[in-house]
């Protein structure tokens, strides 16, 4: 997946940068190099938040279809590893009723650091990333994206969607159906909603979402044995 308005590499050195994470990403690193490196990123604000990590993706490095959320969540800061909370069971649930292997994806997130605010207890409140933290992190995923080179795309929820599609994106307008990346991009584009959003639907209309959201997963599925044909 390689797109000029997505690329954004750098020495792979520095401290904090007013260019976002470009001079983190080290040119030609594998996923590996990259999560490495990512570690050390000092592109944002969100670098500084007390008792947080880079959570990199992870997945299948050869991955025909691509996952990609928000942030990491509290859980999965504190495991370092993407999509392992209630939002993860959920999606491993709704991967498996649409014939999804997630062992065989590659999922990840826009933004590789949890956001959040003190409660008046432990608990740490999740926060939405802002425009400016999504920009600052973009070159990361777009050296994902660039590494796997995926046929699709699944983006969840709006954040995912803006990181790649630009500020205008609204799920509800474009869930269900192909999309066509960024210019230069080789991928199809599927948007839908996050895991989490599904679990916040009121119980009495939360088997309907589950079921919108499996259906969208199932459009990727399909798409990708398209391609296979």
């Amino acid at each position: 997946m390689t797109d000029s308005s997505l690329t954004g590499t750098g020495t792979g050195t520095g401290t904090r940068s007013g260019s976002g994470a470009a001079p983190f990403v080290p040119p030609g690193a594998d996923l590996a190099g990259l999560a490495t490196a990512a570690a050390s990123c000092r592109g944002c604000d969100l670098a500084d938040l007390p008792g947080t990590r880079t959570v990199f993706g992870e997945g299948n490095p050869h991955a025909r279809l691509v996952l990609v959320g928000e942030q990491p969540g509290d859980i999965e800061d504190r495991r370092g590893q993407p999509f392992v909370g209630p939002a993860g069971k959920l999606l491993d649930r709704a991967l498996a009723d649409a014939g999804i292997d997630r062992d065989e994806s590659y999922v990840t997130n826009a933004v590789k650091h949890f956001r959040y605010r003190r409660s008046d207890g432990p608990r740490r409140i999740h926060q939405t990333p802002d425009a400016r933290q999504v920009t600052a992190c973009r070159p990361w995923l777009a050296a994902e994206l660039n590494r796997i080179r995926p046929l699709v795309v699944v983006l969840l929820g709006a954040t995912a969607g803006q990181a790649l599609l630009g500020p205008s994106f609204r799920v509800t307008k474009m869930r269900g159906r192909l999309l066509s990346g960024p210019p230069g991009s080789e991928a199809q584009l599927i948007a839908t909603l996050h895991p989490s959003a599904v679990l916040r639907v009121d119980p009495a209309a939360r088997d309907e979402a589950y079921a919108g959201f499996v259906r969208d997963l199932q459009l990727a599925e399909r798409t990708l044995t398209g391609m296979s044909n």
